[in-house]
């Protein structure tokens, strides 16, 4: 018994290679099987807009820009409405109404868009919004004023 205990410490322990290949390819077989692929951009099927011709005539909505300005002024069409004093403003709101009509009577949108400079308090540009509102006026759009 103990020289076979002596053979066994004479001998060299060795790493066995050929049952961690065996385990390695299992492992990647098993991750090829479970994988998804993803479809690339690449394949996606994308059509590009052509070039048509037009067959009836398209009435682009008009549009009013109103700037409120820094000292409180709101200026429509060149004409200024309010100085700051006053919240409620009749005849910017007076002036709307009538925009809408004629917008409505041309089939086409009234679009508004307010343009507030940066310095020009927010109150001012929620007066604006306010006439618009008196007016009927849905389609509000803000964008900033040169300063």
């Amino acid at each position: 018994m103990q020289t076979v205990i002596r053979n066994m410490m004479d001998e060299k322990l060795e790493l066995q290679i050929a049952p961690l290949i065996d385990v390695v390819f299992l492992l990647l077989i098993y991750f090829m099987v479970t994988s998804t692929l993803k479809q690339p951009e690449a394949d996606l099927g994308i059509t590009l807009p052509g070039m048509l011709t037009q067959s009836t005539t398209v009435n682009m909505p008009d549009e009013q820009i109103i700037d409120v300005l820094a000292d409180g002024r709101i200026i429509l069409n060149g004409m200024d409405y309010g100085n700051g004093g006053s919240h409620h403003l009749p005849e910017l709101e007076a002036t709307l109404i009538r925009y809408r009509q004629a917008s409505a009577a041309a089939n086409n949108k009234a679009l508004i868009t307010i343009q507030g400079e940066r310095e020009a308090a927010q109150e001012r540009v929620i007066d604006v919004m306010n006439a618009c509102a008196g007016a009927g006026i849905k389609h509000v759009t803000f964008g900033l004023g040169d300063s």
